[in-house]
This record gives structure tokens, sequence and C-alpha cells, in this order.
């Protein structure tokens, strides 16, 4: 029992699944994020980004926040929060959600494969 292959040529539709499916993990891993990272006026909130950048050593994604304080946030344990929400709203959800999001590009792999 073999595999075929979406498209004509089966690396470049692997490989293009792969960034496809690092974007929906990473899309995936900025929404967990969100849903807990620290809120008062929602700009650490708004300035939340997710990349992927795919190179000749693999695939690499990202999920940032950019605000001058998004570290301190994130590090601090002893700030007070709103309800939910808390410091290591990114490694939290990396840490829990790792599994889901791999799997996230997995099923995107195997939408190109039969």
């Amino acid at each position: 029992m073999g595999a075929t292959f979406k498209g004509k040529n089966p690396i470049k539709s692997i490989r293009a699944a792969q960034l496809k499916g690092a974007d929906k993990a990473a899309e995936f891993l900025l929404g967990e994020s969100r849903a807990i990272v620290p809120i008062e006026e929602a700009t650490l909130e708004r300035s939340g980004a997710a990349s992927t950048e795919q190179n000749a050593k693999g695939t690499t994604l990202a999920v940032s926040y950019d605000t001058p304080y998004a570290v301190v946030q994130h590090e601090s344990l002893d700030f007070k929060h709103d309800g939910g929400r808390k410091a290591k709203y990114l490694e939290g959800p990396f840490n829990s959600k790792n599994d889901k999001a791999l799997q996230v590009i997995a099923d995107t792999v195997k939408g190109v494969i039969n």
C-alpha cells in the first residue's frame, strides 16, 4: 500500500504543507496565549503576533508580543492579574498545548497525502 500525493512535486507539496501547518500552529498558540495574557487596556494583547520562517534548516514558528513591558509581564510571577490572566502567557500555552500545535502541523501535511 503506497501513498499518493496531491500535486506534481511531492517534496514541494509536503514542504508547502509544513509551512502552512506551522502558520496554523503559530496562530493556534497565539490564540491560546491571548486568552491568558495580562490585560488592562489590551495593548499587550493587541501586540501579539504569530510568524513562521522556512529555510534550509527547517521551519520555525514564533509567537511574540511587542511592548516595552512584555517580558516583565511574562516573567513576573508576583504581579496581580485579572481572573484567568497570568504571567508565563507564552510559556504556559507552549508547554500545555504543544501536542495540539504539532497535531495541527501533522494534519495539514496529511492533507497533501492520500
